[in-house]
């Protein structure tokens, strides 16, 4: 495959991501389907999943032919961790890309949308305004939520690419960053100098003086599955 050419190289990007969101959003559709009793339309949606995702690895391996195995056999220690450390590399890049840019600008222009222009054209449509409405605030707080977790990620791929170097050993940090605790579901951080607004609680407010029945606002699991969060550092001889 020639990527010489921009608009080839485009296009598999494209494609890629058009395969990866069909099978993600099919197994939505196989969980809601899953949830209302139809196990056989459930299994369809699991089905055809599977089947996006090996067209997005065929174009991902168009993409990236450094990264296909076609021996793992014949391969070196080397020539193994080249391609390891490629695969740290992307995933680096991707993270990076979304937690300085991507939900940064996402958040910038769903608050913008939700209280510029776009709210008159809301109010004039009652019902609707004020469903679209929340969903931009919505949209607007989980961005800014995440912003921190893609951070989290590119450290933890980081740290590990600096591992598999040999240029020390992953180990998460003795003591957690004060007062912030880390969902072990979705990895979202509860920061006391931010709180959550958007669930009553205000900024100030240490997590141990949250409701018990408070619940993740991002995959609404309950405040138990937090643990005092640790970040990944690389410990060095």
């Amino acid at each position: 495959m020639d990527l010489s050419k921009p608009s080839t190289q485009a296009n598999l990007e494209a494609a890629f991501g058009g395969e990866s969101m069909a099978n993600r959003k099919y197994l939505f559709f196989a969980d809601v389907a899953k949830q209302l009793g139809n196990s056989e339309l459930a299994k369809l949606f699991r089905d055809t999943a599977n089947q996006e995702t090996e067209h997005a690895f065929a174009h991902f391996r168009l993409l990236h032919p450094e990264l296909v195995v076609n021996d793992a056999a014949s391969l070196s220690d080397a020539e193994k961790q080249t391609i390891l450390s490629r695969c740290l590399e992307l995933a680096i890049e991707g993270e990076t890309y979304e937690y300085t840019m991507m939900y940064p600008e996402f958040a910038a222009q769903a608050r913008t949308d939700r209280d510029g222009g776009a709210e008159g054209e809301f109010q004039g449509q009652i019902a609707e305004s004020r469903e679209h409405a929340e969903l931009f605030r919505t949209a607007a707080h989980n961005f800014g939520l995440l912003t921190p977790v893609e951070h989290h990620h590119a450290d933890r791929y980081s740290v590990a690419l600096q591992q598999l170097q040999g240029l020390g050993e992953a180990s998460e940090a003795a003591e957690p960053l004060p007062g912030q605790w880390i969902c072990k579901v979705c990895g979202v951080i509860y920061n006391p100098a931010m709180g959550d607004p958007d669930s009553g609680i205000a900024a100030g407010t240490a997590f141990e003086a949250i409701p018990d029945d408070w619940h993740c606002p991002i995959c609404g699991t309950r405040k138990a599955n937090f643990i005092p969060y640790h970040p990944t550092a690389l410990k060095t001889a």
